[in-house]
């Protein structure tokens, strides 16, 4: 009876498995993620010390439709005696590796001892045609509908680039990679870290409502990038529960709200949405091994939680960092953005700029400096002049049709 048993448990895990890698290659193929994925072709532009202990390295790497993401990569001056663990910064919208929030979290978790890239979403910073910020040129409707299902894929398929970026790293362990998105990251890390199964850890902060037909995310304002991929995924039946369902399957998620978001509908939805998803995610997996774990942050509204005590309290425990412990966690001290950025020079989207909003922010650590916009080019000026259209939006648009 006992070996009938291990056998048609072996026969239930195996089968589940399957059924997983099935639904992940759907998700790609719905957004026309390419397979194979295309070669890297990394490129290296030059580095320098960006902050005290920290090097910023200047990268491009490929992506779908024959384009390019131009990267700035953050690593520790003195590097560990092992491998670092490895991190990803997915931006909101409007943002870019220009955005305070990226470059914030690239230094603070170099000084913990990891990579972090950071990246320009397309539409944005030099993949901006006049190398604009602030442009939320993906938004833009473009006819037929399948197009903003390729613009979801190319959203996803930039991550996953990331991650095989840091995955051939020698300086990087493949078993400690995680990705950390705010806003329309959060929606694209939603996506994404379902279908990829490298990393060890995600964190989705100022999103993560996964909710149902003509939900938040299906009724998006912003059709391209958030609505009608989100909608490609209806063959999924309990959207949110399957996606966070192969979420578990890959690793451990952290959704981090404030109570007070109205960006993305929090206080309508509350806590009880999550804790209801939750429960079907487990009926789902058949287990809770691994089901995203919540936090709150009482009064808080939208905001890139994942530079914050909780979030790197948490990935500490995903990620072990060479240089902090969960001690050292607890007892570094806080900066409210406002007051850094008013200090500092810093710049913050206006419409973002309030207390209620990033303004309000309590970011772990001190003393990390306001980097000047031109420091945080990928390429330089004449060559990236030279080779725009390998990362613009416009040949996106042009490659997608």
């Amino acid at each position: 009876m006992r070996l009938a048993s291990l056998l048609f448990t072996a026969i239930a895990v195996h089968a589940a498995a399957n059924d997983a890698a099935g639904l992940r290659r759907q998700i790609r193929a719905a957004l026309f993620v390419p397979d194979p994925l295309p070669a890297l072709a990394v490129e290296t532009y030059g580095q320098e010390e960006i902050a005290p202990g920290v090097i910023a390295e200047r990268v491009s790497y490929a992506t779908a439709y024959g384009l390019r993401v131009p990267a700035i990569v953050y690593r520790p001056a003195a590097k560990p005696a092992g491998r670092m663990p490895g991190l990803i910064v997915v931006n909101g919208h409007g943002g870019d590796k220009y955005s305070w929030y990226a470059y914030y979290a690239g230094i603070l978790y170099a000084r913990a001892g990891a990579v972090v890239v950071t990246y320009d979403p397309i539409g944005e910073g030099e993949r901006n045609a006049l190398r604009k910020s602030g442009t939320r040129q993906h938004d833009r409707k473009v006819d037929p509908p399948e197009m903003g299902r390729r613009m979801g894929g190319l959203m996803m398929t930039d991550v996953i680039q990331a991650v095989s970026y840091l995955a051939q790293r020698k300086d990087v362990d493949p078993a400690r990679l995680a990705a950390m998105g705010y806003s329309m990251g959060s929606f694209v890390l939603g996506l994404a870290c379902a279908a990829e199964t490298r990393l060890n850890a995600c964190v989705l902060a100022g999103g993560g409502n996964l909710d149902g037909d003509g939900g938040y995310w299906d009724s998006s304002t912003k059709v391209m990038c958030q609505a009608l991929p989100y909608q490609a995924m209806k063959f999924l039946g309990d959207r949110g529960a399957a996606l966070y369902a192969l979420h578990a399957r890959r690793g451990g998620t952290l959704v981090i709200n404030g109570t007070a978001d109205d960006v993305v509908s929090i206080p309508r939805m509350g806590a009880g949405f999550f804790d209801d998803l939750r429960r079907r995610t487990i009926a789902r997996l058949g287990s809770a091994n691994q089901v995203f774990d919540i936090a709150w942050i009482q009064g808080g509204g939208h905001r890139p939680y994942f530079v914050t005590r909780p979030a790197a309290l948490w990935l500490e425990k995903r990620l072990r960092f060479p240089d902090w412990t969960a001690g050292a966690i607890a007892r570094m001290p806080e900066t409210h953005i406002s007051d850094w950025a008013a200090k500092t020079g810093a710049a913050i989207d206006r419409q973002y700029a309030t207390e209620l909003r990033e303004g309000g922010t309590m970011a772990l650590g001190a003393g990390i400096p306001a980097v000047p916009h031109d420091a945080l080019n990928a390429l330089p000026p004449e060559q990236w002049q030279r080779d725009k259209d390998l990362f613009i939006y416009e040949t996106w648009l042009k490659n997608a049709r």
